[in-house]
């Protein structure tokens, strides 16, 4: 066996974290051992200030137990701007020893308001264009003696960009990032010691608009959240011999103008590179006719650390093409429709003006199309200092974008080999670690998972928007919940959305009701069944895909007052039969072109208050509120009559014909047993009468394959996500895209779109069939009674039209795998890869126990591996750690 070996050490799911707030931080390890059914039976934890451990500041000793995940930091509370090192040992289950684990650590972020020596500071206005032009501030100081370290620490009211030297601090963008600003304001930390150099040095900043004053929505309107952009920052200087200098935001600061003129999330960018200030950041800049700042009166006691990893430029995009448009427009495709910026280089005369603008798509004749973005120009503009050669990129603004129309480019020459090589696209978003990936036999079925991942990957920035490109760009609630399950397969999104649920918690209205965007923006509206939902079901997710019960029990205030807001509701307090509802929102069953499916609303309605009941009552209980279970049981329980009496006859057919209304009443188990097989055949024959078709929107979409499987229909299941006529998810793989559309029929057969209002070609909602993909098509899946994969469940499901699917996931305890072929033999072969510390049921379905080998070896040879259950359905094992291979002939063959 190969050593035994604890390793990735994680303190909340990061590694290494600075700027770290949780008093009690979990740390999180994998074992490392070869062999099968390796399992922990004890841990030890040590902690100190220093890396030697000689004397531990907390040493946990010896403790039974196989928990790897979340385990709770016991120690004394750890001090403020303090490094702490830690180390495990661990003992698998025939009580072998472990060396030490190699040293991670942690370190504490800022403390509370009372660390704050620094001062908000605002510049006044210069030239009267206060809130339109970014500002640039500085301050000059000076280092005396042997640095042992600087930490930074910063946020603004806007977006900043810090420089120490004439140097980035980091490579985060967007910084503070978008909270619910008004009740919370992340602050970041930055280990700038490599930065700062003896004698003089400068701290420069960039204050743009951002989200805090910029443009948001559809309405035109900015400034939601305050009127002045301010600068709240102080650097902590700690010298060899122990001393500690403080340079902190105060009236010493100055401002002024540089050469970015204007920025906007939605509007883009324009930047004069002649009204730069050479060195503006550096000590030896001369700033006499800079302005002082002024100090506003702004509290500190919304202050948060930042939990979540930032946005960061994560991967460069070169073009694929450069063509001249029927318009004439020199165009550049990038291949993939992404999100950021292009980053270009140029040699022009001074103030040659080069714009770009951004596009997803081209419109039937192969010109440049804009009208979905609406208001949103997604410009960019730079005006050359005509030096030599000059590059540049945006960075307060992003895009979204496919291609790019470039005007005023100082070289008649338009082709791929002259221009390709000067520009790169930089594509952006949140700094998520990718965990998981599938891939099958048929390849526009690869390319939707490519074009699911591509639009997370858009639209997971800073929070989980509806689409990056147009004037909206908002944590549409319904979006994100039916997206979840999907987007945590695909990415660690606990960080992620940990963050953007205590902003949904912080937005809950005092009646317990939920906006339909996180952060909150008024006109958008409260409290529609599926959208508002998404306070229940998407903590519920977090915990069942990582085991975190500390977020669970965080949010459950939150999760029980929107399950009591819905029982305010309606005629009957167990009906949900009132109010405003977006229904089945985009399917296509609706009357009149209307974007609402015919699926009644207060059915949905209904079916949503009682799968968010089920959800709060399973929470109470994993968090041992027995009361509270019993109670929500009970509702759920009352919730289901009044469904079944409102909308299901007495001979138990549900009253509406719609696939979503029978997909709901299915997946949520709202239907009495006996009466589950003929709606799950009345669905199939629907969609079959379809030409294997969905109608399905927002509400029905995520579940329908979930659906078909459960109850018989697999098959079909495959036959319907691997149709290619419209409507369905690879009719617009045929089409050409690269993420997945807002609407079916995004672009037409004959090329002209489906609207110019509201047509995203980077809408990720539809996607969520990427959780059957993973979970039912290539068989990677969790027993729900387990949360975080520590029970594992590998169930190969082979469909028609596929001949083989794989699914890896990088779970919190290592690598998970599931591949499963299918030869024309009858012969059904599965690699399963099993992480240590876990155990996995594997179910083969409809084969011979007789002909089934595992490694070349019968089952009763094979190691690590127990036979629970034996039929003609199914073979069901149980595996330890390791990895097989199953071979084994179907009864069908």
């Amino acid at each position: 066996m190969k050593e035994l070996k604890a390793h990735d050490l994680r303190c909340e799911y990061r590694t290494n974290p600075i700027g770290l707030e949780t008093v009690r931080p979990r740390l999180s390890w994998k074992l490392a051992a070869s062999g099968r059914g390796i399992l922990q039976s004890a841990y030890q934890i040590q902690v100190d200030e220093s890396a030697d451990f000689l004397e531990p500041m907390w040493d946990s000793g010896k403790v039974e137990s196989d928990q790897s995940v979340h385990v709770e930091y016991g120690g004394v509370e750890p001090k403020p701007r303090t490094r702490y090192w830690y180390r495990v040992k661990v003992w698998d289950q025939a009580d072998r020893e472990s060396a030490w684990s190699d040293a991670a650590y942690w370190e504490m972020a800022l403390g509370g308001i009372g660390e704050w020596r620094g001062v908000w500071i605002t510049p006044p206005n210069i030239d009267g264009k206060a809130g339109e032009t970014p500002d640039y501030l500085r301050k000059a100081f000076n280092v005396q003696g042997q640095l042992a370290k600087a930490r930074l620490y910063a946020t603004a009211l806007g977006v900043y960009k810090l420089y120490v030297n004439g140097r980035q601090v980091d490579d985060s963008l967007l910084a503070p990032g978008w909270t619910s600003y008004r009740k919370r304001l992340q602050y970041q930390t930055y280990d700038i010691t490599h930065l700062v150099q003896p004698g003089g040095n400068a701290i420069g900043a960039i204050l743009g608009n951002g989200w805090y004053m910029g443009y948001l929505g559809w309405e035109g309107a900015n400034r939601f959240y305050g009127e002045e952009r301010a600068l709240l920052a102080q650097l902590h200087l700690t010298y060899a011999d122990g001393r500690e200098e403080l340079v902190a935001t105060d009236g010493t600061w100055q401002c002024g103008r540089g050469g970015l003129l204007k920025s906007e999330l939605y509007f883009g960018e324009w930047f004069d590179a002649r009204a730069e200030p050479e060195g503006w950041s550096t000590p030896r800049f001369e700033a006499a006719d800079w302005s002082r700042v002024s100090l506003p009166s702004y509290d500190m006691d919304r202050l948060a650390a930042q939990e979540n990893e930032p946005v960061r430029m994560i991967e460069k995009l070169h073009p694929i093409a450069a063509f001249v448009t029927p318009r004439g427009e020199k165009v550049l495709d990038m291949g993939q429709n992404m999100v950021g910026w292009m980053r270009f280089r140029v040699t022009a005369s001074p103030g040659c003006t080069i714009t770009l603008r951004h596009a997803e798509v081209l419109d039937e004749a192969g010109n440049f199309y804009t009208l979905n973005l609406r208001t949103a120009l997604q410009e960019v503009r730079y005006i050359c200092k005509g030096e030599g050669q000059e590059s540049f990129e945006p960075l307060f603004s992003f895009q979204g974008f496919r291609y790019v129309a470039v005007e005023g480019w100082p070289s008649a020459e338009w082709s791929l080999e002259s221009v390709g090589g000067i520009f790169e696209g930089c594509v952006i978003h949140t700094d998520m670690e990718q965990t998981g990936r599938f891939s099958c036999s048929d390849e526009l079925l690869n390319q939707l998972q490519r074009n699911i991942v591509w639009g997370q990957r858009g639209n997971f920035l800073e929070i989980p928007t509806d689409c990056p490109q147009r004037d909206e760009r908002l944590g549409w609630t319904g979006d994100a919940q039916v997206f979840i399950r999907t987007a945590a397969f695909q990415y660690n999104v606990a960080p992620f959305f940990t963050k953007w649920l205590k902003d949904l918690a912080l937005d809950q209205l005092p009646d317990g009701g939920v906006p339909h965007v996180v952060p909150d923006l008024p006109f958008c509206g409260y409290n529609s069944s599926a959208w508002s939902d998404a306070a229940v079901i998407c903590p519920w997710t977090l915990y069942q895909c990582y085991g975190d019960e500390r977020m669970l029990r965080d949010q459950y205030p939150s999760m029980k007052a929107w399950v009591e807001y819905v029982y305010a509701q309606g005629d009957d307090r167990f009906l949900w039969n009132t109010g405003f509802h977006f229904g089945d929102w985009l399917a296509l069953d609706g009357t009149d072109g209307r974007p609402i499916g015919s699926t009644p609303k207060d059915l949905i309605a209904t079916a949503y208050y009682a799968h968010s009941t089920r959800l709060l009552a399973n929470a109470a209980t994993a968090l041992g509120f027995l009361d509270d279970a019993r109670k929500y049981e009970d509702l759920h329980r009352n919730v289901v009559e009044a469904f079944r009496s409102e909308f299901v006859t007495p001979s138990g057919r549900i009253a509406s014909p719609t696939q979503t209304a029978h997909v709901i009443a299915l997946m949520f188990d709202l239907l009495a047993e006996a009466d589950r097989p003929r709606a799950a055949q009345w669905l199939a024959a629907h969609i079959r009468d379809k030409q294997v078709h969905l109608t399905t929107g927002f509400v029905g979409t995520p579940y329908i394959c979930h659906v078909l499987s459960r109850f018989g229909y697999h098959d079909l299941a495959c036959e319907l996500v691997l149709q290619r006529e419209y409507p369905s998810w690879l009719y617009s793989v045929t089409k050409g895209a690269t993420t997945v559309w807002e609407h079916w029929d995004g672009i037409k057969p004959d090329g002209t779109m489906w609207s110019e209002e509201m047509n995203s070609f980077n809408h990720y909602a539809f996607g969520a069939v990427g959780d059957w993909l993973y979970r039912a098509l290539a068989g990677l899946d969790q027993e729900p009674e387990v949360p975080g994969y520590k029970r594992i469940r590998i169930r190969p499901r082979p469909g028609p039209g596929l001949t083989n699917a794989e699914a890896v996931y990088a779970s919190m305890y290592g690598t998970i795998r599931s591949y499963w072929s299918m030869g024309d033999t009858g012969i059904l072969e599965l690699d399963a890869d099993i992480p240590p510390n876990t155990t996995a049921t594997i179910i083969l379905p409809d084969v011979r126990t007789d002909r089934i080998t595992e490694s070349g070896m019968s089952l009763e040879s094979a190691d690590g591996i127990r036979v629970l259950h034996a039929s003609e359905a199914e073979l069901r094992l149980e595996a330890g750690s390791g990895s097989y291979h199953f071979r084994a002939q179907l009864r069908s063959e």
